[in-house]
């Protein structure tokens, strides 16, 4: 495929979802992407290879939200992606990286919608609760290099998700500054606020709505990154604390005899 001809948007497809069924990179700049109108395309493709075989998409995610993520990954451009089932991770399970290729991790905050949300509505009457959160991400690029249109196409580097207790939202207003502390066996890796979350978490549901056209009730938002991502190790406990929101956490699998350390 060169640059500037048609994208396949089913041949990326499967060459994306192939890299992630067998934790192998694809080399960023190869897909012909330009466009994030094709990217798209093409994530709806990949997600429709995942449902075929059976996951159940239950949420929806943003990307770049952050100033530090942005400033991470050297693009501006907010994002957005698509979560299933098969990508939770209980709070307080194990998780097995084996699968995975160079998985991070952040902390975030979630939402869960009670009633549909609708461009240009207020995003608040819409939630029915609140969570910590953290994503693994983990992209199919080779060394996490892509462009913006090669992200949105790998579903914005998805790999999984841990959500806390949910809360009833309360004032949703305090929000907007939260302190949020990711750590990685008690040790502090990352600490920063929800303010960078577009300097208000719920101004992400406000861009979801926009970007997606609607969100049913019952769907799970992740609002974005409020740190930059970590990379994650095996035999790692994973820990985010959102201040008045609670903690949610999960541990990694130690890697076997048989895994290149």
């Amino acid at each position: 495929m060169t640059t500037g001809s048609p994208v396949d948007t089913a041949a990326l497809a499967e060459r994306l979802d192939a890299a992630a069924r067998l934790a192998r990179t694809v080399p960023g700049g190869t897909t012909g992407l330009t466009t994030t109108i094709e990217a798209y395309a093409v994530q709806d493709a990949l997600i429709a290879r995942r449902t075929a075989r059976g996951e159940r998409v239950t949420g929806f995610k943003l990307g770049f939200t952050s100033l530090a993520k942005m400033r991470q990954m050297g693009v501006s451009d907010l994002i957005h992606g698509r979560i299933t089932d098969r990508m939770a991770i209980p709070d307080g399970a194990t998780r097995d990286l084996s699968g995975l290729i160079h998985p991070r991790v952040e902390p975030e905050v979630a939402f869960l919608l009670g009633d549909t949300l609708e461009p240009g509505a207020d995003p608040a009457a819409a939630v029915a609760a609140v969570a910590p959160a953290l994503e693994v991400i983990d992209s199919r690029y080779d060394g996490f290099a892509f462009s913006l249109p090669e992200v949105i196409a790998d579903n914005t580097s998805a790999a999984g998700y841990a959500l806390g207790p949910w809360r009833t939202p309360g004032d949703l207003a305090a929000l907007g500054n939260l302190g949020v502390l990711l750590e990685l066996d008690g040790r502090p890796a990352q600490t920063g606020s929800t303010a960078a979350i577009l300097g208000h978490p719920l101004r992400a549901l406000t861009e979801a709505a926009r970007l997606a056209g609607s969100l049913p009730a019952g769907t799970v938002v992740l609002a974005g990154a409020a740190t930059a991502a970590v990379p994650l190790h095996p035999g790692t406990h994973v820990r985010a604390t959102v201040a008045s929101l609670g903690t949610v956490q999960f541990t990694t699998a130690p890697r076997t005899p048989e895994e290149p350390a």
